[in-house]
């Protein structure tokens, strides 16, 4: 084999190499984005969970001050009463702002 022989059939062999590589590389990428695309599903599905579970938490938080047992219908309407003070108050800040 000449000189000039030995060093193309050695580019050829690292010219495969680079295509072998290359294309484990894009495989990887590929996976990688996979992933990427089932993390970011998986936390959709969390975040509305927890935008479910704080929906319920605060439903139930209403409830349970709103609550009237026998004893308890002048506190729950003075709870109520200052719920719609707080309520009111929040308006004319707001109403203030703009």
């Amino acid at each position: 084999m000449t000189s000039n022989e030995q060093t193309i059939a050695t580019f050829q062999t690292r010219v495969r190499d680079l295509l072998h590589r290359f294309q484990e590389l894009k495989k990887e990428n590929a996976d990688l984005y996979a992933m990427v695309e089932k993390n970011e599903q998986d936390m959709k599905q969390l975040q509305a969970k927890l935008a479910q579970a704080d929906e319920d938490y605060n439903a139930l938080k209403m409830a349970k001050m709103m609550e009237i047992t026998d004893g308890d219908l002048e506190s729950a309407k003075a709870r109520v009463a200052k719920l719609i003070r707080d309520v009111n108050k929040c308006i004319a800040i707001l109403s203030d702002e703009q």
